[in-house]
């Protein structure tokens, strides 16, 4: 019923509850007092209005679908099988253990799982490549950790030179990047680019690919001369520096380089040159 139908309906017993009304008005509240009693004619009642007839809203009819015609089905028709559901890939594990695992798994030397730190790798990996692409070190955020061997000298003729004992320390690191192939080392950094870069994105760049760092870190060190041996140092009572003045003045990473020797520096760049073409050919 719609509302106007509703006010329509209702409207007959609004009148008739309105004349009651005022008839007990008029009965209780007239004067009674009059000069002269006036003959007693009967009361006329007021003619009720009617209800009107409500017509009945229209109903909607619907029309009985017709069932669906049977499908026949050729015995000699191959129904093809449901297609299998895609498993949903295992996200990502960024562990450190995974990480070492996954080094240790690509790397034929023994030594790695030693010379690796067991703690923040991916972190490490992106402060310390984006400050060698800017010329410096992060000693806080190494990957390896340090030789057991302390750094030697020898002193000849009132001068000092480091002693070839020195660049030993640093033979077993070489010879556990030598045992990665570099298929392996750029298939596992492809595998955790996204996190690289996300990590990356945080501190540098947000808008520049970690490979461009990347190659530019490696570049750093390719830059590293040459010297001859044996090389001279002296020092200042708190650190040994070189007494050529192109050496010292070479980056904190450069002079790095230098320390672990004419030989181990050559199988290093020749290692970085490999890997620097793999990321160039990407």
């Amino acid at each position: 019923m719609s509302e106007n139908s509703e006010q329509r309906s209702w409207l007959p017993y609004a009148i008739v509850g309105g004349v009651i009304v005022v008839v007990l008005l008029v009965v209780l509240l007239w004067p009674s007092s009059a000069p002269e009693p006036q003959p007693v004619t009967e009361p006329v009642t007021p003619a009720v209005a009617q209800p009107e007839p409500i017509e009945p809203e229209p109903t909607d009819t619907f029309e009985a679908t017709p069932p669906p015609e049977p499908v026949e089905i050729d015995p000699d028709q191959e129904i093809e099988p449901m297609p299998e559901p895609v498993a949903e890939p295992e996200p990502l594990d960024i562990s450190d253990t995974a990480i070492k695992t996954a080094l240790e798994a690509i790397a034929t030397s023994p030594t790695l799982s030693r010379l690796l730190v067991n703690d923040g790798l991916l972190q490490r990996f992106v402060v310390s490549t984006t400050n060698l692409a800017n010329n410096e070190m992060a000693p806080n955020h190494r990957l390896l950790t340090p030789p057991d061997q302390d750094f030697r000298v020898y002193t000849q003729a009132n001068r000092e030179w480091i002693d070839s004992a020195s660049y030993k320390r640093y033979t077993p690191y070489v010879d556990a990047l030598e045992s990665m192939s570099n298929e392996d080392l750029i298939e596992l950094y492809s595998t955790y680019e996204e996190e690289i870069q996300a990590k990356y994105a945080e501190i540098g760049d947000p808008d520049q690919p970690f490979s461009e760092v990347l190659i530019e870190a490696i570049d750093t060190l390719l830059d590293t001369p040459e010297v001859k041996m044996p090389v001279e140092v002296y020092t200042d009572s708190v650190m040994y520096k070189y007494a050529d003045d192109r050496l010292e003045n070479l980056s904190a990473p450069q002079k790095q380089l230098l320390r672990t020797g004419p030989d181990n520096m050559r199988r290093i760049k020749a290692k970085l040159r490999e890997l620097r073409d793999s990321l160039m050919a990407q």
